[in-house]
């Protein structure tokens, strides 16, 4: 094969290149450095670092333009931060291979003490920073910072000032500075606002980067090539054909030692009002224009504007018993761990079509889901209705999965029907492909300069628009959750409102994952 011939590796290179082209992302090389504040913590340490080891293993951090500066309140050495991360990069029988990549990896990482909002931790921080940026030769104003907040909220504004005032880039020669915030971003609509006009006054909305991981997710990434690249499903994805949407996000554990944490938001504000949501803006949204993440944010921001007032009838909550044992629990707490609601979008593609979320913890199973219901085949000749509707389900976590509920005829001499279905699960028919964590994806995003995957300002008032009025009632105590048991599916009464709102559940039919 002759010098000019190319390989696979670089025609996939130049068409990621031409993709990042076109979408206005510009792929920068030159000194990096990555600041993550809150790396004492569990987010940092569980998330965020193993997601920056696992981009340096697959060469998207080079060690020789890269460098992780970790930052806190507690009094620890380089040594005690790289010794406390190293059980999370990997297993305790890793290969002496792997040993040596984390070896490696953390001695690109650093640690500064210092507090949150005082001016010598912040100057300290950035003459380290600078320090690594005249060793990579870097010209002042040049170089990348990225700063991820793995903090609390309430720390937002502070930091964001020190960071502003002390340890950005000097000039802006090609370089950048930008800011990743975890949610909750707030805790209703008035408090969300005062906390975006505080961080705006500091930036500008293309350096902040609200983060909500499930946006990372394979599947959820995968919602807009399946919606706008197949033509099978461009006449069926409307309130013709569509009897329903359901959303559902379920955890088989309670608050696990979190409780103090969770009773502060409940699982509307820690679940629904982001994550589900965001899966709804996807699945509902009008094709954009083109790929570029302002023409995708701003068709997610229409659909949440045509968002109906929730109705009260149309709500169940729920709080699993025993909740309130745990001592960092109030004992009368009105918190719920469940809830089952339906929301409606007033538009021409949706009107009718009821958006069901649901969400709980302490359930009878785990797994996040997409369940697409169709309508009754008109003229049914078969008299296969009982047997259960089609459905078109993306199954989230665990094994990611699409598949579509499909009658077809039973094996054998009668003409006998029976539910059945076309799969396609990643485990099977993607065994030697990476799927990669949310963080990693969404991490590497923001080093390159793609929001596609962030919510901007205008999307996240939009949102608590739709539950702050909820999320005040219940705050008052006007709505009470309904108890219940642990591992099972709920309150009772959240079946009945899917009823209501006209889900047909299939009865003896299991959709069982392909084993390897």
């Amino acid at each position: 094969m002759g010098s000019g011939a190319w390989t696979v590796e670089k025609r996939l290179s130049f068409r990621s290149e031409s993709f990042s082209k076109e979408l206005g992302i510009v792929n920068e090389t030159g000194c990096l450095s990555i600041i993550v504040l809150g790396a004492s913590g569990d987010l940092a340490k569980k998330k965020t670092f193993p997601a920056l080891f696992n981009l340096y293993r697959q060469g998207f951090l080079q060690s020789n333009e890269v460098h992780i500066f970790g930052y806190a309140r507690s009094k620890i050495s380089d040594d005690d931060l790289r010794n406390r991360l190293k059980g999370y990069l990997v297993g305790k029988e890793a290969s002496s291979e792997q040993s040596e990549e984390v070896s490696k990896f953390l001695q690109l990482i650093k640690y500064v003490s210092g507090s949150y909002d005082s001016a010598s931790g912040f100057e300290l921080l950035d003459k380290g920073i600078s320090e690594h940026e005249f060793s990579k030769k870097s010209a002042e104003g040049t170089s990348r910072r990225l700063f991820y907040l793995a903090l609390p909220p309430s720390v937002y504004p502070s930091v964001c000032k020190m960071i502003k005032s002390y340890c950005m880039n000097k000039s802006d020669l090609g370089g950048w500075t930008r800011i990743v915030v975890e949610k909750p971003f707030g805790r209703d609509l008035e408090s969300a606002e005062k906390l975006s006009t505080e961080i705006g006054e500091l930036f500008d909305e293309p350096q902040i980067y609200r983060i909500d991981h499930y946006l990372g997710k394979e599947l959820v990434q995968n919602l807009l090539v399946l919606r706008f690249a197949n033509r099978l499903f461009l006449p069926l994805w409307n309130h013709d054909n569509i009897a329903n949407v359901q959303i559902v996000f379920r955890e088989d554990f309670g608050t696990d030692g979190r409780g103090g944490y969770f009773d502060e938001y409940g699982i509307i504000r820690d679940i629904i009002q982001n994550h589900l949501l965001q899966v709804l803006c996807l699945v509902a949204m009008e094709k954009p224009v083109s790929l570029k993440p302002e023409h995708i944010r701003d068709e997610k921001v229409k659909v949440l504007q045509s968002v109906l007032p929730i109705k009260d009838e149309e709500i169940i909550l729920g709080q699993y018993e025993g909740y309130t044992d745990d001592p960092t629990v109030p004992d009368h707490s009105n918190t719920p761990t469940f809830a089952t609601m339906v929301l409606r979008i007033h538009n021409e593609r949706w009107e009718g079509v009821p958006f069901i979320l649901k969400a709980g913890k302490a359930l009878n199973s785990r797994k996040a889901e997409i369940r697409v219901q169709f309508k009754d085949v008109p003229g049914d000749i078969f008299k296969c209705k009982k047997q259960g509707r089609n459905e078109f389900v993306i199954r989230l976590q665990p094994s990611e999965a699409m598949y579509m509920k499909l009658t077809v005829k039973q094996p054998g001499l009668e003409m006998l029907t029976v539910q059945s279905e076309l799969d396609l699960s990643y485990g099977q028919r993607y065994q030697d492909v990476i799927i990669p964590e949310a963080y990693e994806r969404l991490i590497l995003d923001t080093i390159k300069g793609d929001q596609q995957h962030f919510v901007r300002r205008d999307e996240l008032k939009a949102a608590w628009e739709i539950f702050t009025p909820l999320l005040h009632r219940i705050d008052n105590g006007e709505v009470k959750p309904i108890s219940y048991k642990p591992g099972s599916r709920g309150p009772a009464e959240a079946d009945e409102l899917l009823e209501k709102a006209g889900y047909v559940q299939t009865h003896g039919y299991i959709w069982i994952p392909p084993t390897l």
